[in-house]
Formats: structure tokens, sequence, C-alpha cells
């Protein structure tokens, strides 16, 4: 059988030393990494992966797609698929900064604690989500929404940078999503006046509601924080958190190291299953989604 290679791209300086970890601990036997790969450079390596070995090794071959943006991971994706040439087909697993699983981990363990908790989901539910213009916030607006919720991005700055971000989430995925200015108190408690499901995904070591601020959502049911480094984002939520109630005694917050269980997990099983399997895949946060939720029970 021929040995298992993984090319890790990533438009940054360097390849996340994480997901590096994470790819050779899953067992793959060669681990190769590009950096400062643009677009433009990525049918030329994904074309070189292909036609160096037989179509009958492109199982046991895989092109992972890192950085810091969820647009710019999302492009590199396509033009791979696009640059394979049947039956020359690799493996391609998306996951910049992690966010695409962290994101995906944050919604399966909100979605577990809405059916444990209160015996509902996420159809029809308002999902606010603070940090509205980073990769796990895309993450989670873009899965609550194919969910059937109410997804609401909020802009730190202001309005403008998120709303062109739920834009593009409306181009490429055919979905609705809310943008909302979040600069002053007065207006992140506005934002949350009628959230059932508030998501915090804002800078590490950055309080963005206080406990004063959760007075102001009435109908609150679950909070998530995935900030790990104090203060915690969200007050009341401790990063060892699991459904444990919140200061204003409305609904549960869940806390960074519950959604990093799940969300190590799910990345390690992904890899797991480019391993594994006997027909090439094209994974991203869909995918890290539906093993999140299994994941999280």
């Amino acid at each position: 059988m021929a040995r298992s290679i993984l090319h890790m791209l990533t438009p940054l300086r360097h390849m996340s030393p994480f997901d590096v970890n994470m790819a050779v601990d899953a067992g793959f036997e060669t681990v190769v990494t590009y950096t400062e790969v643009s677009l433009a450079d990525v049918v030329s390596l994904t074309q070189d992966s292909i036609f160096s070995r037989s179509p009958a090794d492109g199982t046991r071959t895989g092109i992972f797609i890192g950085g810091k943006n969820a647009e710019d991971a999302l492009d590199m994706v396509d033009r791979a698929k696009k640059a394979f040439v049947p039956p020359f087909v690799n493996h391609v697993f998306a996951d910049p900064a992690g966010s695409f699983t962290t994101g995906a981990a944050m919604v399966a363990q909100v979605s577990r604690a809405l059916r444990q908790k209160f015996n509902t989901d996420l159809t029809g539910k308002r999902i606010v989500i603070f940090g509205g213009a980073g990769v796990v916030a895309y993450v989670a607006a873009v899965i609550g929404a194919l969910q059937g919720a109410t997804t609401v991005l909020v802009g730190h700055d202001g309005e403008e940078r998120v709303s062109k971000i739920a834009f593009t989430m409306k181009w490429r995925f055919g979905i609705e999503v809310g943008a909302v200015d979040g600069t002053t108190p007065d207006d992140r408690r506005a934002a949350i006046r009628d959230a059932d499901v508030i998501l915090s995904a804002g800078p590490a070591g950055i309080p963005i509601l206080t406990a004063a601020d959760l007075e102001s959502a009435p109908k609150l049911l679950v909070a998530s924080d995935v900030n790990a480094v104090p203060p915690a984002g969200i007050a009341g939520i401790d990063v060892n958190a699991v459904d444990v109630a919140l200061p204003t005694g409305k609904g549960v917050g869940i806390g960074a190291l519950a959604v990093g269980n799940v969300k190590y997990q799910t990345q390690r099983r992904l890899f797991d299953r480019m391993l594994a399997s006997d027909t090439p895949l094209c994974l991203d946060f869909r995918d890290a989604y539906e093993l999140a939720v299994e994941i999280a029970g």
C-alpha cells in the first residue's frame, strides 16, 4: 500500500503546529507544509499531487487547507476540486485556524443543550453571535442558518463589516444572516434582546457581555463562549462549564473547554476518515458539524 501523504497549504507565513500535530497523530505517514500559498498556487500544487501517483493512490493523498479566513479557505477548496482530473482525485479538508471544527463543535454543544435541557432544537431560534468578523462566528452563523435558526452577526466596530460578511454567506450558501452594531454596551444589549442563543467568539481575554448585560436577554436559553483566556467573554461562563446556570438564572452556559473537547475529537476523526476512506472526500464545516453532533451526544 502507498504511504499516506498530507499536503498542508496555508496563505500564512507558518502552518499551524496544532494542525500538523493532529495530522501526524491521526496517522499520516508523511506531512508536508506549504506556506504563503496564494489562490493562484492551488491548481499547480494540486495537480502535482495527483499526477505523481496512480489514481488508486488518490485516497492515500490529502490536501489540508489552513489559514485564518473562511472565504479564502472555501475558495481554495473550490480551486483544488476544479484542478482534479478524474480519476486523479485526492482528499480535501479545510479547517482554517481550526475554526471550522471549533464553530461546528460550538453549535453542536448548543444543539445538545437545547435538546437535553429545554426539549427543543435550533429551528426558529434567534442566535446572536459576537466576534462576528471571525471564522468561528462565520461557521456558527452558516450552520445555524442551515439548521433553521435566525442567525445574527454582531460587529464590535459597527455594522458595515459584518454586513459584507453576511452578504458573502448569502451568495455562497443561499442563506439570510443578519448583521447589527455592537460598538457600545447599549448596542450589545439591544442585539441580545430577543436572543434564544448567544455565542461569543471574540478575541481571547476580552469581556463582551457582563451579568448586567445578560439581563437584557429575557428569552435566553443557551450561551456559549470559546474564550479560554480570563476574563470570560460572557460573564459567568467558566472554561469548564457544561450547562451551568448563568448569573441571571436565565439559561445555561457552555465554556471553551467543553467546546474544545468536541472540536478536538471532530478534527481528529475527520483526519481518520480521510485515512480510512476508499473514495476521495471533500470535508468542510458541514461535515464537521454532522460529526460534532454525534460526538456531543
